[in-house]
Formats: structure tokens, C-alpha cells, sequence
């Protein structure tokens, strides 16, 4: 969460956003572009001080009115301007009638929605759709990124700063990296931001923003102000508004990075909160932001009860076991549910389990996708290659069987090991990591040395993948001529995903790079103690939460 970088992230359901740190034509995962909660100030050493911007200061006039002098106190107005760097991903990338597919906003959203609007005036940029006015007057900068986009949130934040501004960084990437991000920034905020968004506006007034922020408990859902959808230009995008209803991933994947942000238990928000900024957001077509929204079996039942009758159409990311409930699927066909994305991962068993998505049992899928198809939803499959246990004959043989099985649409990543996830330390220690560098790290370009296979047979294996299923002859075999699924959708999302893989041009695989000169550090330290070890033996001991 790009190539099918941004769709990952964001169909899934980072912030957040799928499980979480996954995306582009290699992939399509949903979520993370959270700042943290409130709690404790960290300063580091070294980052650079604000004190090259002036404090917010009154100005005095003397006016006069019936020969009676009177003060009039001026102030101008405070200025925060959130940026969400460009991607150049498929979903990011404006290919039809000027409109992007997604775009990686939610978390800025929910952002600006925790800054007084008596004090602030936010302005909000997505790089993907327009360009930066570095010569705002802004007082504070605040930039959210995932890796893959990184690096270009720290060029856009050197040159704010450069200027006097002062920058905060946030979301998955600096929330995994904050010590390489305040290279960059004056300040970061690590995981969750509504707790401690009070203390840093409260530190920027007083010249003293600086270090990490990072709250020492999570945000218990409650109470959470409605995301400012006023801020988007909603019609450069098709998905526009993302709808959180929970954060927390129980299923613990070696690839994701969403335990390790959000927690293996789920937090809820309440279903009268949910419902409310479903019927308040501007848009009947939403997007639900979970990672897995039927991820225990009645509190999805609660939410669609409560969306029967309203009249608006969603779509969420699901795993499989769940999605195969009969009950769960009839509610969800009532309540306007139009599509499922699925992280399906392999058809192989053997390596569902060697990366713990237990949950996955291939020989359903086809039966899965059948079922869900005769509620009239679609299925958006999530598919990775790269797995220790693929070869060359994967790609094929998974193409065919999404073919044979009618998948309405289907994403495939390169597995990428993200800073912080069980994979990186993994991949790291016995070194096969290739290629540091974050731009890279987009699902579509490859970044170590797979084991069944060289870089490049994974990469071209990645690209056919794409080519063959969205075929033209493919796409007229799986169109839905009959029963209830949304035809105009389908072919939107068809003709997306075609247009996008055949401009994607991932002609090589990433160049080798040396290491960064600081380690991960993952917000929440992983439950197993072994993957705990692996954190802390690779040097990430930090300001986790337990």
C-alpha cells in the first residue's frame, strides 16, 4: 500500500492501510497513514531546532472612532499545510478523465480533523494530482509517507526547511524509522496521532517542537472527530471517501507490517460514531479503511445491520475465512456491499503457512469466490510472488486458476520486506537484502534474492502476470453477464488495472544500495518471542509500546 502500489494500501483497508504496508501493481493493500496518540515527548540530539521561525505574534493598530481611541489586536492567520508525496503509482496516477484510482489520503484526513479549526487553517496537497507551492507562508509543514514514497517526503521536507518552515513527519515509514526521518524533520510523530496532536501544536506555539511523539497507549476509538473530507478535490479521484470502522490485525503475517503498528487486537469504534460519518461524508460510495473488516464474527454483522436502507454502496477488505460465511455474506449483499478484496497471497498451502496465513486455504478459493459472486459482490484478489517456496511455474499456474475461478480483479506483488516486519529481519540477517533504497520498496521492483528464482524471472513473472489475466480475452471470459454484480464498476476497475500494468515499465530490478545507518524500530514489539528476539537483536529497541 506503487504500480499497483497505492492500491494495495488503500482497496484493503495504510492511513492504513491491508494488511498494511503493501501496494502496487505489485500490489493492493490497504492502510497506514497514521500519526500517533498522546503521550510522551522524546528530544534527539541533533535534529534541527525551530527557532529560525518566529513565534505567532499580535500586531496593535490604533484606530479611532467618534474621537475615542480604540485597540484592535490583528493576528494573522496560522497556516498548517499537509502534503501527501507523490507515488507514480497505478492507483495514484491519473489515467482516465483526469482522475486518480485512489489516493493514500485518509490518514491526512483524520489528521486535520485533530487541529482546532479556530486556530489552524489547513491546507492539504496530494502531490499525485497537483504540484507543491513551496512559497506558502506556512507555519508548520506536516508530510505523511510509506516507504515506497519516502524519500520523496524528505526531499520535500528539506526544502520547507530550508526555508525556516518547520516539518513534522508521520506514518507508516517514520513511525518504523523515526531516527532516519528527523534527518529530515524537526519532529515525529510515531504511530496513532489524535493523543498527542494537542502537545505538539502546544510545542510548535512555543518554538519547542522537536524530537518524537509518540503516545504510550493506543486510542481507544471513541469519540473521533469526522475526517475533513472538505479539504479533497473530490473529483480528481474514483474512491474518495475511506471510512475507518476499527485498527488491529489479528492474524500476525511475516509481510505486514499492521500488528506492528496497530495491534494484533482489534479496536472498534462505535457503530453509531461509524454510521455517522458514513451518512456526513459527502459521498454514498465508501470505501471501508480496516484492515480486516470481517475479522471477528459479529461486530461486522452490527455495522451492516445499522447500514441496511441508508442507500450507500462500500467495499472493504476481508480475509478469507469470514468472507465464506453465509450469513456475513447476505448481510453485507443487503447493506450495499458492491466488492470484497481478499489477500488470497498463493495458491500454495505449504506457503500460506510459511509466512502464517493460516487463515488461507486454497482449495476453497474457488468455491469462496463462487459464493460471494452469488450474493452479487465482486472479489478483488491480493496476490504475492516472490515466496521462498515459488518458482517459475507460479505465475502461470496462478493466472490460470484466477481465470478459471472468474476473479472479478486481481493485484500481484512482488513480496516486499518492509523495515520492521518479520521478513526484514528475516531477509536481513542472513543478508540477502539487495537494495536499500525506499523508492524501490513499491511491490513491483525487486530488493533481494529470491530463493526460487533469479531477481529477474521474478520481476518478468510479476509483469506477465498482469498481461495475461488482464487480457483482452480475459476480460471478456470473467464480465459478469449475468446475476447482480456491479457491471459499470467492474469494467472501472478493469480497465484501471489494464491501462496501469501496461504503463508500469519495470524494466530491472533495484541496484544494490548500501544500508541505512539506523536500525527499524516497530511502534508495538511483536507478541511471539522469537519475532520479539529478531526486533531486538537486529538493534530495534526504541520507544515501543509493549
Amino acid at each position: 500500500m506503487v504500480g499497483l502500489t497505492m492500491l494495495r494500501e488503500l482497496v484493503r483497508s495504510p492511513q492504513t492501510a491491508p494488511s498494511a504496508r503493501r501496494l502496487s501493481l505489485s500490489g493492493i493493500r490497504p492502510k497506514f497513514q497514521e500519526f500517533p496518540i498522546a503521550g510522551t515527548i522524546e528530544p534527539v540530539a541533533g535534529c534541527f531546532p525551530i527557532g529560525r521561525r518566529r513565534p505567532f505574534l499580535a500586531v496593535e493598530r490604533g484606530t479611532s472612532c467618534n474621537g475615542i481611541a480604540k485597540r484592535e489586536v490583528l493576528m494573522r492567520t496560522r497556516i498548517i499545510h499537509l502534503i501527501n508525496p507523490k507515488t507514480d503509482s497505478l492507483t495514484t496516477r491519473p489515467i482516465y478523465f483526469n482522475r486518480a484510482l485512489y489516493s493514500p489520503l485518509a490518514g491526512l484526513l483524520a489528521v486535520a480533523a485533530c487541529i482546532p479549526k479556530d486556530q489552524y487553517q489547513v491546507i492539504l496537497t496530494d502531490e499525485n494530482i497537483e504540484a507543491i507551492d513551496f512559497d506558502l507562508k506556512a507555519d508548520l509543514v506536516g508530510i505523511s509517507a510509506m516507504t515506497s514514497y519516502v524519500n520523496r517526503g524528505y526531499e520535500i521536507a528539506d526544502q520547507f526547511r530550508a526555508k525556516g518552515v518547520p516539518v513534522v513527519m508521520g506514518g507508516v515509514h517514520p513511525s518504523f524509522m523515526p531516527q532516519e526521518a528527523l534527518q529530515h524533520s524537526d519532529a515525529v510523530v510515531i504511530g496513532e496521532v489524535e493523543l498527542v496532536v494537542d502537545k505538539l501544536l502546544d510545542d510548535l506555539k512555543q518554538g519547542s517542537m522537536r524530537g518524537t511523539y509518540k503516545s504510550d497507549k493506543l486510542h481507544p476509538m471513541l469519540g473521533m472527530p469526522m475526517p475533513r473530507y472538505d479539504l479533497l478535490k473530490k473529483h480528481r479521484y474514483v474512491n474518495k471517501t475511506f471510512v475507518q470502522t476499527s485498527r488491529g490485525c489479528h492474524q500476525g503475517c511475516t509481510f505486514c507490517a499492521e500488528p506492528l503498528m496497530n495491534g494484533l487486537k482489534f479496536r472498534y469504534r462505535p457503530v453509531d460514531e461509524v454510521i455517522h460519518e458514513m451518512e456526513n461524508c459527502g459521498a454514498r460510495t465508501i470505501s471501508i479503511n480496516d484492515a480486516d473488516f470481517f475479522g471477528t464474527p459479529e461486530r461486522p454483522k452490527e455495522v451492516m445491520r445499522a447500514l441496511r436502507g441508508r442507500g450507500i454502496q462500500w467495499q472493504a477488505g476481508v480475509t478469507s475465512k469470514l468472507a465464506q460465511d453465509d450469513r456475513m455474506l447476505e448481510l453485507a449483499a443487503e447493506s450495499g456491499c458492491t466488492m470484497l478484496s481478499i489477500g488470497f497471497e498463493s495458491i500454495s498451502r505449504e506457503t500460506l503457512k510459511s509466512v502464517h496465513k493460516y487463515v488461507n486455504r486454497p482449495e476453497n478459493f474457488m468455491a469462496l469466490v463462487e459464493k460471494v459472486h452469488s450474493h452479487g459482490i465482486m472479489v478483488f484478489g491480493l496476490f504475492m510472488f516472490g515466496f521462498d517456496g515459488d518458482n517459475t511455474s507460479v505465475f502461470d499456474e496462478t493466472i490460470k486458476f484466477n481465470i478459471a475461478a472468474k476473479y472479478d480483479a486481481c493485484a500481484y506483488s512482488v513480496l516486499t520486506p518492509y523495515p520492521g516486519t518479520l521478513t526484514w529481519y528475516e531477509m536481513k540477517k542472513v543478508g540477502r537484502i539487495v537494495s536499500f533504497d525506499w523508492t524501490m520498496y513499491d511491490q513491483g521492483h525487486v530488493v533481494y534474492r529470491p530463493a526460487g528464482m533469479s531477481a529477474d524471472e521474478l520481476r518478468i513473472g510479476q509483469a506477465s502476470a498482469y498481461e495475461g489475466f488482464y487480457a483482452r480475452s480475459s476480460i471478456a471470459g470473467r464480465f459478469p453477464l449475468h446475476g447482480k454484480r456491479h457491471r459499470a464498476q467492474w469494467l472501472i476497475y478493469n480497465l484501471f488495472m489494464r491501462r496501469a500494468s501496461q504503463t508500469e515499465n519495470i524494466d530491472s530490478i533495484a541496484a544494490p544500495t548500501a544500508e541505512p545507518n539506523v536500525a527499524p524500530m516497530p511502534p508495538i514489539l511483536p507478541v511471539k518471542r522469537d519475532w520479539r528476539a529478531a526486533v531486538l537483536e537486529a538493534g530495534g529497541a526504541g520507544p515501543h509500546l509493549m
